[in-house]
């Protein structure tokens, strides 16, 4: 895997049952990263029954099909949303959890550079930077 080639590349998408598409539809409704915790929360407003062991399984299975993007809080937890399909990185609030996709042509080559130093191939990575927004500061 190259860091321009999808990880789910080659890999069938799971079958879309009842509880993926409504884990699917509800991710569209928000721009933030959510946890598994409140994505559960949001489907049971919503009235639609999903239990939270399947919200978790279905989110691993999206993001191992790069479906939502997944990173974890400063506080070690995994949080997710859905996120256009190209390379890219994250700005990401730590008190609001407003999320920015950027993108960082000087960390591509950096972590090129890098890994052929080393005689790494099928590199990927991810970056996220967290700081605090505007709208949090002030």
């Amino acid at each position: 895997m190259t860091s321009t080639e999808p990880a789910g590349a080659g890999r069938a998408a799971p079958r879309p049952t009842r509880q993926r598409r409504a884990v699917a539809r509800v991710m569209t409704t928000f721009a933030d990263f959510r946890s598994a915790q409140e994505i559960h929360e949001l489907l049971e407003q919503q009235g639609d029954p999903v239990g939270l062991a399947t919200v978790y399984r279905t989110l691993q299975l999206m993001a191992d099909h790069d479906e939502v993007d997944v990173l974890r809080s400063e506080d070690g937890e995994a949080i997710y949303r859905r996120c256009s399909d190209t390379h890219h990185h994250h700005l990401v609030c730590r008190s609001c959890g407003a999320t920015v996709e950027v993108e960082g042509p000087a960390v591509e080559r950096w972590t090129s550079a890098i890994a052929g130093d080393h005689g790494f191939t099928d590199v990927s990575h991810t970056l996220e930077i967290f700081g605090t927004c505007p709208a949090c500061r002030s």
